[in-house]
């Protein structure tokens, strides 16, 4: 049968439903026990003992007197028998005539252990709660489109365990971060999505018009320049998880919207700040998947390991021969020609710095933090009190890959002032991800801003310890609008 055939098929279910004075679709379910509780009591249970499960129908079969059906209802699935001289003779046959693979139905029974061993219930009534127009796929598991899965993410969920369970992980993985946070004295917040100046980060924002106040506003690019207002404010320590946008490419490892925490604390440093992370990650190892160690890619990450420190200086000094502080912009751009790295950009001196540094990480397993960054490609870090040409930042490095950055943050407004206008010069030299001047952060820095210490990272971590292309992390990646 077509599609459309077996669309018609159930739909003449309903109309037998219907007929039989009963609703395909009721308001209210009879339900009084999840299927995960009835197993985990089963052995309890007396035989007189009435219970009403419902669920998802994921199988159905058997013939004649007899059908098993496997219920779901996301908590477990339990074994429905269905037997005609156990229940009035229409209610089965009504049964048989009209559920199919993928319906809601409840039903009610006692705890009834097959001849197999198996607990079920033994089911003396039912009822239809959803009957399903579409029938569920049964070679899902061998699907090849990634396309498909991705945007029938719903049904992806419903028939791979691993795929649920790995969003029960990320769902864990976010509660745990929060946890850490309260328990180390954080306030959580919630800042502005919509803004007028998009700053904090070195990307391309999406745009629109706020009707309203008839002005151009964008949608956040990070939480960083709302949460240090904060530090101005009192708060002394200050966390969000939220979402942020960038309109930017897509790959393996970034996305255009994105779950994004970033952290604040007053009276720190980037050293503090160092440790203090490192005991977040590895907390989020032990308590999300009981382990330390990730294979990822080609790498395999140990987060109980002493995590190295690498100089961003000294690395390119070593791999190609030039001084980051020190070179000019023709010779950082004579060095990536040389080093055959593909080029997607205009380049000037931070980008082609930059896109060297990219080239070695990609062999750097970690874990290991990233040190020694030169001040103009770190608009909003405290210059180092040792070596003022490089900031105090670091970032953490993991299978080849950033998976962090934290600093001192500057608290200097005059110094924020000059980078802002150093990176807006860059802007108006065609670099559209180069930051803004935003005239309003550095007026709440000129208030006073204490010495603190800030972290981000973004659900680009949970992405890697699972081990897969971040669009497959989360439940709803955008899609192009299906062709027809």
């Amino acid at each position: 049968m077509s599609i459309d055939e077996l669309r018609a098929e159930r739909l003449k279910k309903i109309d037998k439903l219907r007929a039989a004075g009963l609703e395909a679709y009721p308001a209210t379910s009879s339900r009084d026990t999840a299927v995960a509780d009835f197993l985990a009591t089963f052995d309890s249970l007396a035989p007189e003992t009435t219970v009403t499960l419902a669920g998802r129908i994921m199988s159905i079969r058997g013939q004649g007197g007899i059908m098993f059906v496997s219920l779901f209802d996301g908590t477990s699935k339990v074994q429905i028998v269905f037997q005609k001289d156990e229940m009035d003779e229409a209610v089965f046959a009504l049964f048989a005539e009209t559920t199919d693979m993928g319906d809601f139905i409840e039903a009610s029974g006692s705890a009834y252990t097959t001849k197999r061993g198996e607990k079920s219930l033994l089911a003396k009534n039912w009822k239809m709660l959803a009957k399903s127009l579409t029938a569920i796929p049964d070679g899902w598991f061998g699907l090849k489109d990634e396309e498909k899965i991705l945007r029938e993410r719903y049904l992806d969920i419903l028939m791979n365990a691993d795929v649920r369970e790995m969003f029960e992980r990320r769902s864990k993985f976010w509660q745990t971060i929060r946890n850490f946070y309260i328990a180390h004295g954080f306030l959580e917040v919630e800042t502005p999505v919509l803004e007028s100046t998009p700053g904090g980060a070195d990307a391309r924002p999406f745009e629109t018009h706020h009707n309203a106040l008839d002005i151009e506003v964008s949608l956040r690019i990070s939480l960083e320049l709302w949460l240090k207002r904060l530090l101005v404010a009192g708060f002394p320590k200050v966390f969000e998880i939220g979402r942020i946008f960038r309109n930017e490419g897509q790959s393996r490892e970034h996305l255009q919207d994105y779950t994004q925490w970033e952290s604040y604390e007053a009276f720190s440093d980037m050293r503090k700040g160092m440790v203090f992370v490192q005991d977040l990650y590895r907390t989020i190892a032990k308590d999300v998947y009981g382990t330390y160690t990730f294979e990822i890619g080609d790498h395999t990450v140990d987060l109980a390991d002493d995590w190295k420190q690498i100089d961003f200086c000294a690395v390119l000094k070593e791999q190609f021969g030039i001084d980051p502080l020190t070179c000019s912009e023709k010779e950082a751009i004579q060095a990536v020609h040389d080093a055959k790295i593909t080029i997607g950009e205009e380049l000037n001196k931070a980008r082609a710095v930059d896109l060297l540094w990219k080239s070695i990480r990609k062999s750097v397993s970690g874990p290991a933090f990233l040190t020694g960054v030169p001040v103009y490609m770190e608009p909003l870090a405290k210059r180092s009190e040792t070596n003022g040409e490089v900031v105090e930042r670091f970032q953490i490095i993991l299978a080849g890959s950033e998976m962090g950055k934290g600093f001192s943050e500057l608290n200097d407004p005059q110094d924020q002032r000059a980078r802002f206008e150093d990176q807006q010069k860059m802007r108006d030299a065609g670099d559209s991800e180069a930051q803004r001047l935003d005239e309003e952060y550095v007026h709440a820095m000129e208030y006073g801003m204490p010495p603190s210490f800030g972290f981000g990272m973004s659900e680009r971590l949970f992405s890697f310890l699972e081990n897969r292309p971040v669009n497959q992390a989360q439940l709803f990646p955008l899609l192009r609008p299906k062709s027809e």
